[in-house]
């Protein structure tokens, strides 16, 4: 299919007749999960203008998208991005040397056609030496995803790699939008991340889905907070008797269900980040109500240095090397469909959807 504009962005799409996902070709989002039958896209569509990263000039978007680290990143931000090979800020030398928060993943400009039912993309991250490829095919109301990172360089790396699924409107609704997971032990983000709208204590561990509030008792996870604004991240260790990891997110006033699924190896962290009307500064305004789903390698937004020095959280690795001079591939997919009810996820093990991770489907 030839090249098309979503919300004013190069972008190209595939479809059938249950879903339509369509990516950016700068940055390589994947900004449409529309489930045609409802007419729902479950992904997040920043409510500000969007622009390609290529365009970004500080001196001519400053008011709209602010001056910060994140600024380009944000102004071209949608729906679900890649981290890589970061998950978090770089340091003040890498940002020197061009690297974004995030990596390279979300700005670059990607290659992509469809090809044998398949939509293919494909870039390069020049800071980081790695050459990526995704193809996305469908099957029914169901996008099946492969992942091919190349390390370039003659050293082995270690890697953060983060598939970052940001939910949004209508499919997020405060205190009403329910979540499930199979998540184990969790922590807060260790610094204070949303100042008076964080709502839990900074470092707390605790057992999902239940995190303790600063002012006592505890918040359940499961469901969007309802506070008139809030924000915060948890890391979630997915539950490691499992051979699939996934996350379901329900809207009781739509019946819309949507979720992704993965090999618990490959991608063994889920953080959870809730955007609810509390950042101020520009681009967000205190307009936005977000919530982020993001599976990977790594349990917490941090620098390099910090992800190396970090090692591990429960004992778990907090980055993925990839040996110099080859290939790592991950295979997961993504839904949306109508359900009277969210899934219990002690039982959802056996639902069709995940035979195509065991090779049956």
């Amino acid at each position: 299919m030839a090249e098309t504009t979503y919300r004013n962005r190069r972008a190209v799409s595939i479809e059938n007749d249950q879903l339509r996902v369509t990516v950016l070709v700068e940055g390589g989002h994947l900004a449409e999960l529309l489930h045609k039958p409802s007419g729902t896209n479950p992904l997040w569509t920043p409510v500000w203008p969007s622009i390609e990263p290529s365009t970004f000039d500080p001196a001519r978007h400053g008011a709209v998208y602010g001056t910060h680290a994140e600024s380009k990143l944000l102004a071209g931000i949608m729906g679900h991005n890649l981290c890589m090979d970061i998950f978090g800020g770089p340091s003040a030398e890498e940002a020197a040397a061009g690297l974004m928060p995030h990596g390279e993943a979300s700005i670059v400009t990607y290659a992509l056609w469809v090809e044998q039912g398949e939509l293919l993309a494909r870039a390069s991250f020049p800071v980081a030496q790695l050459a990526f490829e995704r193809r996305i095919r469908l099957a029914g109301s169901m996008a099946i995803i492969t992942e091919t990172v190349r390390n370039l360089s003659g050293c082995d790396k270690p890697t953060a790699w983060t598939q970052h699924v940001t939910l949004g409107p209508p499919l997020v609704e405060k205190g009403k939008t329910l979540f499930r997971l199979p998540g184990t032990k969790s922590r807060v983000y260790e610094a204070d991340f949303a100042g008076e709208y964080g709502l839990l204590p900074p470092g707390a561990d605790f057992d999902w889905p239940h995190a303790p509030l600063k002012r006592g008792g505890t918040l359940d996870l499961r469901v969007m907070p309802g506070a008139e604004a809030s924000g915060g991240y948890t890391a979630h260790l997915m539950d490691p008797h499992r051979e699939q990891a996934f996350f379901l997110a329900w809207s009781p006033s739509s019946k819309v269900l949507c979720g992704y699924v993965w090999r618990r190896a490959d991608f063994p962290w889920l953080g959870i980040w809730e955007e609810n009307y509390s950042r101020r500064q520009p681009p967000w305004n205190g307009q936005s109500l977000t919530r982020g789903m993001e599976f990977g390698v790594s349990p917490m937004p941090e620098t390099r240095r910090q992800m190396i020095e970090r090692g591990s959280l429960f004992g778990v690795p907090a980055f993925r090397w990839l040996p110099a001079k080859s290939e790592t591939r991950v295979r997961y997919c993504a839904f949306v469909q109508t359900a009277e009810s969210i899934p219990d996820e002690a039982g959802w093990d056996g639902d069709a959807r995940l035979s195509f991770l065991t090779g049956a489907g």
